[in-house]
């Protein structure tokens, strides 16, 4: 490292280019950089649904939820398996350790459940296996109320806003909270239907089978070929009514006969309300991976372009909007690490009283955080508060090799009257080895966090990296551009007027109490010895006492 030193001192075109390449790269990492609240963390947990209609929770145990458990139980590394078998539905979660890929983990569960759809029942649904994804939760929630029927309100915001919104680069999905889509319902008449001796399960059949489109083949015309499909669905509600559901003493029995057609609306599953009035919430999930800020923003905008064609009362509100935590938090924080960094280099001026080392040193900051930033980028960081924060308490750090090499070549011009050229490079070297040892002993304490254990290392994991990666290049720094800056910036006639900062001022008086001190210690080194051991004495003394309190209690 003393060699790279001398080497940018005697090359400042060198150094420039190698410290801004850095720089540039961290910028234009900085802008590809993701925003969230938290890391990115994918836990190897998945989920299996299954849907079996009107089925009993012992039936839906016995028939679903116990086959699925036996198929997925002789995977590797399952650290739990939880299953809840309610009325119609069975639902296996199956928790892998932490250190399971969550990808292979979900793929193993779909191979052990495909292997038992055969042996589930007929009327069950396929299982939707899943895995479970910080990221789906939703970013945005707009409620859509109106002075009309909740059908329509559901209608326009299914046909029109839900489409347009999933349109938007980085939406995964829009879901409706409180809608109620219209549904064709036909209500049988248990007294009808006994008089003819037919069973509701005849007109669902009936229906299924008589509201259909069918393939019909194929037609070649010569150098064409034709499908053919058969189109037999209902076109309007009242048609409903004349499907044939069979006979009774030679004459069709409808469905008009039995049963009443209604065109209403579907069931209600959820419900959801503004100040009081019914609504619809679209609740927007984006991709993984993707920046909640800017997908947050762009349905914000095709909302906007939206609003001049809604009906004429609609009324859109967005109730809840994640990106403003996040906005909010992250802001903070920066302002948190703008501060750190004025309080960093303000501190470094109130010793030296002198602009241009203040400025030398007060480089290393933002040097040191945009590189980190190519890190960042590079091992697939986000901007969160977890790396942030390490940005934030790395600037005290960052800034301490460059004020010790700074310190140390300002001490050669001022008491060995070197010129700055030979000041940067001998100092630099005097002091190079014990820079580089505190450096990688910093690097040492932090850069083991990234490998903790659990859920607490998964989401430490980019702060102990972010750390490390800060100091890194802050030793880089050091060894660089603060000695070609101290070799070209600080005159030695600005030094001789000033008179020496050791003999002068507020640090003249604290090394004069330290050095009285430390001559006492070094004469009195029996009573100081004997002084610290009192000391822990009486400290394991207090400790064994409050240690026989707690037994006590």
């Amino acid at each position: 490292m003393q060699k790279l030193a001398e080497i940018c001192v005697r090359r400042p075109v060198f150094t420039w280019v190698l410290i801004l390449s850095l720089v540039v790269v961290g910028l234009f990492a900085y802008d590809r950089l993701g925003v969230d609240r938290f890391p990115k963390i994918d836990f190897p947990f998945v989920t299996i649904s299954t849907r079996l209609v009107g089925a009993a929770p012992e039936e839906i145990e016995t028939e679903v939820t116990d086959k699925i458990e036996e198929a997925v139980n002789t995977i590797s590394g399952i650290d739990q398996l939880i299953s809840i078998s309610a009325e119609g539905v069975s639902q296996v979660i199956v928790n892998f350790d932490l250190e399971k890929n969550p990808d292979v983990a979900a793929q193993e569960v779909r191979d052990r459940v495909n292997s038992v759809l055969r042996d589930l029942p007929k009327d069950a649904d396929p299982p939707v296996i899943e895995k479970i994804d910080p990221d789906a939760a939703p970013v945005l929630s707009v409620a859509v109320s109106a002075p009309a029927p909740i059908r329509d309100v559901t209608e326009f915001c299914d046909k029109v806003l839900r489409r347009q919104m999933e349109s938007v680069l980085g939406v995964g999905q829009v879901k409706l909270i409180g809608g109620r889509l219209r549904q064709i319902n036909v209500v049988a008449d248990p007294a009808k239907l006994a008089g003819l001796g037919l069973t509701a399960a005849e007109v669902a059949g009936a229906l299924a089978s008589q509201n259909a489109q069918l393939p019909g083949g194929r037609v070649e015309q010569g150098l064409r070929d034709l499908t053919l499909r058969t189109y037999g669905r209902v076109t309007t509600p009242g048609a409903f009514g004349d499907i044939v559901i069979t006979n009774r003493g030679g004459y069709p029995v409808r469905v008009s006969d039995v049963a009443r057609v209604e065109d209403g609306v579907e069931d209600a599953e959820t419900l959801a309300s503004v100040n009081g009035v019914p609504a619809v919430v679209l609740q927007v999930r984006k991709q993984s991976g993707t920046n909640t800020i800017e997908v947050v923003q762009r349905v914000k905008d095709r909302l906007d372009s939206l609003k001049a064609q809604m009906p004429k009362g609609y009324r859109l509100d967005v109730v809840r909007d994640q990106s403003e935590y996040i906005v909010t938090a992250v802001d903070t924080v920066k302002e948190h690490l703008v501060l750190g960094s004025l309080f960093a280099s303000g501190v470094v001026w109130f010793f030296l009283r002198r602009f241009r080392p203040t400025l030398i040193s007060a480089i290393a900051i933002p040097s040191s955080l945009i590189a980190t930033f190519a890190a960042m980028q590079y091992m697939g960081f986000t901007l969160n508060i977890i790396t942030l924060l390490a940005l934030t308490l790395v600037v005290g750090i960052v800034i301490d090799d460059a004020v010790i090499v700074l310190e140390n070549i300002f001490r050669f011009m001022e008491e060995k009257d070197m010129p700055p050229m030979q000041a940067a490079v001998e100092g630099t070297r005097e002091i190079g080895l014990a820079v580089l040892a505190s450096s990688l002993s910093l690097i040492a304490v932090f850069l083991p966090v990234a490998f903790m254990g659990g859920i607490v290392g998964r989401f430490m994991s980019s702060f102990g990296v972010t750390m490390a990666c800060a100091i890194a290049v802050s030793l880089l720094v050091a060894f660089t551009l603060t000695p070609m800056l101290s070799a070209r910036w600080i005159r030695p006639k600005e030094i001789e007027a000033e008179h020496t900062s050791r003999e002068h001022g507020f640090y003249a008086w604290i090394e004069r109490t330290y050095l009285g001190l430390l001559d006492w210690a070094m004469s009195h080194r029996s009573a100081v010895v004997l002084r610290v051991q009192i000391d822990r004495d009486l400290l394991d003394t207090a400790l064994g006492e409050r240690h026989v309190l707690l037994d006590h209690r």
